[in-house]
């Protein structure tokens, strides 16, 4: 049995197969993801604006009671109190990705790494079979040589 050689190892312990994505949270990690990606979407944007516009309408029509007129103090305490909340929130998710971004570029540099090597030690193996040839080449041309000069010499 032979060992392995280090490109064997490196593809059998490849780091390719471990997602950062997968790894555990916690659930204060795993509620700022879900509120940053639930925040983030188009579908949250057109229903929060058609809210407001809804809003405002309904204050400027006064089809209901003006329970916020024309300032909508209300409402811009609503919105502020909901920026307050999501922007701790939206930073967690932030910084957990940084943290898996980062965790990325480090199986990135081991991954990279490893091809270095190996292609480091490609090259110190084609240097190897080029001196061999080279050695080998030397040998041949000492051979042809001595034997032309035996055939000079002989009448």
């Amino acid at each position: 049995m032979t060992t392995p050689t280090q490109s064997e190892t490196a593809r059998r312990f490849s780091l390719r197969h471990i997602n950062p994505d997968q790894l555990p949270r916690t659930t204060g990690e795993f509620l700022a993801d879900r509120i940053a990606a639930i925040m983030g979407s188009w579908r949250f944007i057109i229903v929060q604006s058609a809210l407001l516009a809804l809003w405002i309408a309904l204050n400027i029509i006064a089809w209901v009671q003006h329970w916020d007129p024309y300032p909508f103090i209300l409402l811009n305490l609503v919105l502020s109190f909901q920026a307050a909340f999501t922007a701790p929130v939206l930073m967690m998710a932030q910084n957990r990705q940084s943290a898996i971004d980062r965790q990325k570029a480090q199986l990135d540099y081991d991954v990279n790494l490893r091809a270095e090597l190996d292609i480091e030690a490609l090259h110190e193996k084609i240097d190897l079979l080029r001196q061999e040839d080279i050695t080998r080449l030397v040998g041949l041309l000492e051979m042809l040589t001595k034997e032309r000069i035996e055939k000079s010499e002989r009448p």
